[in-house]
């Protein structure tokens, strides 16, 4: 006899959550497509890591409290200083703390104005507390600087949807719709047909 097993309802698309800056000091970003096959281990190099090395290590392993004082100290030794501020932005906006982790964004974006990923975290930040402008604003800024970054689409196109501006968030979303083409887009389809229905 067969057991049927019932599936509840997937939810509507949610917004991709924060980035966080992985790159190297004078280095570009590593990529995140590959998946970590040692995850939990420890990883010994026969080389000394930087500071900002040692906090996303520590950071990585959940260690909160630990990779905020690498970071602080990353910072203070001029190691991959916009990135430090980046990631301490992030973790002050996981734990609540929406105030501090904006000005760690804008502090990392004194020191690098074309730091992608704190823009897209500011403005990841921005749509959550209901400041659309501001969110458009700086998702438009990572879509200049690193075009090929499909999540900085979808989430402009939520943005867009949220604040009225339903033609632009049509055309968003199928732009990141057309970058993803071996993903599951029943959610953005749905979401495309809904807001087309408004036009």
């Amino acid at each position: 006899m067969a057991k049927i097993i019932q599936f509840s309802p997937t939810p509507g698309p949610e917004k991709f959550g924060p980035q966080r800056a992985r790159r190297k000091k004078d280095g570009p970003a590593e990529k995140q497509s590959q998946l970590n096959l040692f995850t939990g281990a420890k990883v010994l190099r026969l080389n000394q890591l930087s500071v900002f090395e040692e906090a996303l290590l520590v950071d990585d392993q959940g260690d909160t409290k630990s990779a905020r004082e690498h970071y602080l100290k990353a910072i203070r030794e001029g190691d991959s200083i916009a990135d430090a501020y980046c990631n301490l932005g992030i973790l002050e906006w996981q734990e609540g703390n929406t105030t501090k982790a904006i000005d760690y964004f804008t502090q990392s974006l004194k020191n690098d104005p074309r730091h992608y990923e704190s823009h897209y975290n500011l403005a990841n930040l921005y749509a959550e507390v209901g400041n659309y402008s501001l969110a458009k604003v700086h998702y438009q800024i990572a879509i200049e600087i690193e075009p090929e970054f499909a999540n900085c689409y979808f989430n402009l196109g939520l943005t867009l949807a949220m604040n009225k501006e339903f033609r632009e968030a049509v055309n968003i979303l199928k732009k990141y719709r057309h970058m993803t083409p071996g993903e599951d887009h029943s959610h953005t389809d749905d979401l495309i047909f809904k807001l087309a229905g408004t036009l």
